[in-house]
């Protein structure tokens, strides 16, 4: 993979300063890199001073811009960011719901992608699903591929409309995974353990079953959840409660179909 000659990163909250942090130790030469964010924070200064890259400098054409902002944010800083676009720049957006087309009609771009990374690239294990148009060249794709596989995995999807269904799934996932912990200690206290015992529980379960996921990938989660559970035994007596019909399956098809819904609804 290569990278892009020059990079400009527009908006450097949570998620722009993981995507920061992943091309600093990437080896992405500082020197190279413009962030622009309009408060930045302490640690974004103190970041700087250390690293050598360019905070808020004069606005010029950068090979690759990372739109990083919220997403009603977009009207706001499209027009002040219009000379940070070249006749070769692509931008990559992070920009939940915002289209395509949402972005064109804002912005001086053609090469333009779509991505949407979740929460756990700030620790480098994050996954980050990307669509790029017709307009988006094989070096530019090899670029922003690089720029993304700074903080986690990456994976192409062909049709804009599932980036949608990204965002509902591994964006908004994590935080679906973090309740599922809330909701286990709060069944342990339930049942009668103290809660801050049932908490550490509930934490280190999910930890150490993602752990098993990251260490054996070609075994499916079916076959994890086959090798955990007994005929009869207590794991299948959860079990039946939460793959009844109206259980866990489909509780979470309608938290997806939800999250999707917004992100369309953003898209104005």
């Amino acid at each position: 993979m290569t990278a892009p000659e020059t990079l400009a990163l527009v908006g450097a909250g949570k998620m722009g300063s993981s995507l920061l942090g992943g091309w600093l130790a990437a080896g992405f030469e500082p020197r190279r890199i413009s962030v622009y964010d309009p408060a930045p924070s302490d640690a974004l200064r103190a970041q700087a001073g250390k690293w050598g890259f360019a905070l808020n400098p004069a606005h010029a054409p950068a090979e690759a811009v990372v739109l990083a902002v919220k997403p009603q944010a977009l009207d706001a800083v499209a027009a002040g960011i219009a000379a940070l676009f070249g006749r070769d720049s692509f931008l990559l957006s992070i920009l939940a719901g915002k289209t395509v087309h949402n972005l064109a009609a804002r912005l001086p771009a053609s090469a333009i992608l779509r991505a949407m990374p979740n929460t756990p690239a700030a620790v480098g294990r994050g996954v980050t699903g990307v669509f790029a148009n017709e307009a988006t060249r094989p070096d530019q794709r090899e670029k922003a591929q690089f720029l993304l596989s700074g903080v986690g995995g990456v994976e192409w999807v062909e049709r804009e409309s599932l980036i949608d269904a990204v965002t509902a799934i591994s964006g908004s996932g994590p935080a679906y995974v973090f309740n599922l912990v809330e909701a286990l200690a709060e069944a342990g206290t339930q049942l009668g353990l103290p809660a801050d015992l049932s908490l550490r529980l509930a934490r280190a379960t999910v930890e150490g079953s993602g752990e098993l996921l990251r260490r054996q990938p070609d075994i499916s989660a079916a076959t994890l959840r086959k090798n955990v559970t007994s005929p009869g035994g207590t794991t299948q007596a959860a079990l039946d409660v939460l793959m009844a019909p109206d259980g866990l399956t489909p509780l979470m098809v309608r938290a997806g179909a939800a999250a999707r819904k917004r992100a369309e609804d953003l898209s104005g």
